[in-house]
């Protein structure tokens, strides 16, 4: 019997870690219920602007490429292709790091070191934010960098077979409004799918400075934990995790 129970404590102490692994907390539960469900809508959106691009033969010569229209940087003239983007994308991947700095030091119970870290997070957020302000202004201006002429558009004429007419009165002509930038339909995913994911950073940023806000109060270090932390970081995350496909989808492919 001894030797049983010495080899179910062996056993035991092999096995099992410092926490168990379903011994999630409430809040906790409920946060990755809610990403998985926010990353299918994601995963809807831009699996829509990979079909709107590639099965519609009829606007597939007219869609641009990321590379010849994001081209600008600010303050400077030069032909810079998605260099801007890049930039806003290392600065969300920068503050993702921070967000982990963060949370390890809630585990450590370092009350000044959350501070500095989530701030740190929500500073890197604000950035992106104000970016994509400018990318957005920077888009709708168009090659002559005045947004009150965005709608100065052009009309191109397609037949039911996707050949390129001019404008007529036949019956098997349709036509199709092309911006700046290419068809209506490249506009409308640019500024839904990217708009979406930016009001997520921005309740992003938001949920962060609550949460700071309570750190500086002491409010966790007085509960013994900063769980908190480690949720709002879990959101973080997914917002940056999501970032990096719709750089992939929307900008390189």
């Amino acid at each position: 019997m001894s030797a049983t129970s010495s080899h179910q404590i062996d056993a035991a102490t092999a096995w099992g870690g410092k926490t168990s692994p379903f011994n999630v907390s409430y809040g906790k539960l409920m946060m990755w219920f809610f990403l998985v469900s926010d990353g299918l809508t994601f995963g809807g959106l831009l699996s829509a602007l990979g079909f709107a691009k590639f099965a519609n033969p009829e606007s597939a010569g007219s869609w641009p490429m990321g590379e010849e229209v994001f081209t600008h940087f600010p303050f400077t003239h030069a032909d810079l292709p998605l260099l801007y983007v890049a930039f806003m994308t290392f600065i969300l991947i920068v503050s993702s790091v921070t967000m982990v700095l963060a949370v390890e030091a809630g585990h450590r119970m370092d009350k000044k070191g959350v501070i500095k870290w989530l701030g740190l997070t929500v500073i890197g957020g604000l950035i992106f934010l104000g970016s994509q302000v400018w990318e957005w202004s920077t888009f709708i201006a168009g090659p002559d960098g005045n947004i009150s002429t965005w709608h100065d558009n052009t009309t191109i004429s397609h037949n039911c077979y996707g050949g390129v007419y001019e404008v007529t009165e036949e019956h098997h002509v349709k036509h199709t409004t092309i911006t700046s930038y290419g068809p209506t339909l490249y506009s409308n995913f640019f500024f839904f799918i990217t708009g979406f994911h930016g009001f997520h950073v921005f309740t992003g940023v938001l949920f962060n400075l609550l949460v700071l806000r309570n750190v500086v109060r002491g409010v966790y270090h007085r509960r013994g934990h900063y769980e908190m932390v480690e949720k709002v970081g879990l959101y973080w995350h997914f917002v940056d995790l999501v970032w990096v496909f719709v750089f992939t989808f929307f900008y390189l492919v």
